[in-house]
């Protein structure tokens, strides 16, 4: 006859939610290791944007939360466009970070357009966090409206 004792099953009902806690513990190290205090920058960041093309122009749309123009820096040529973008977390002196939830941001985002445009023309704004960029393109890219004849 066996004691109640060495039946290992009701050990392993005493054990489950250890071994939960355990799991949760775990998943919750995954997470912010990512994210050390006083690191500098954080994961690569990826924004939502969308590149439209409006007949004349295309349109470039960026979400950018919590930056300004004075955080961002457009180059452009004939084929791509590049978006960077740079938030200084700075502290002021004689003091010193116990907990940053808001590190310090670079990045950078390029995109090859689907035809040539005109540099000189180009036109950005950033309104509430949303990026908007006007890319004419160049005349010989724009689409020409080609009347039909009776035949």
């Amino acid at each position: 006859m066996r004691s109640r004792w060495s039946d290992w099953s009701d050990w392993s009902d005493f054990e489950q939610p250890f071994a939960l806690l355990d799991e949760l513990r775990r998943r919750m190290d995954r997470v912010w290791s990512e994210y050390e205090v006083g690191r500098e920058e954080v994961p690569r960041a990826r924004y939502a944007s969308g590149l439209e093309d409006e007949g004349r122009s295309l349109k470039l749309t960026a979400v950018l939360p919590g930056l300004s123009e004075k955080d961002i820096k457009l180059t452009a040529n004939q084929d791509g466009l590049t978006v960077e973008a740079e938030r200084k977390t700075e502290v002021p002196e004689g003091y010193s970070v116990h907990r940053r939830e808001r590190p310090s941001l670079r990045f950078a985002r390029s995109w090859t357009l689907p035809c040539p445009v005109d540099v000189e023309k180009i036109t950005a704004k950033m309104t509430n966090g949303i990026l908007t960029v006007e890319l004419p393109k160049v005349p010989e890219a724009q689409p020409r409206q080609i009347s039909v004849r009776a035949g």
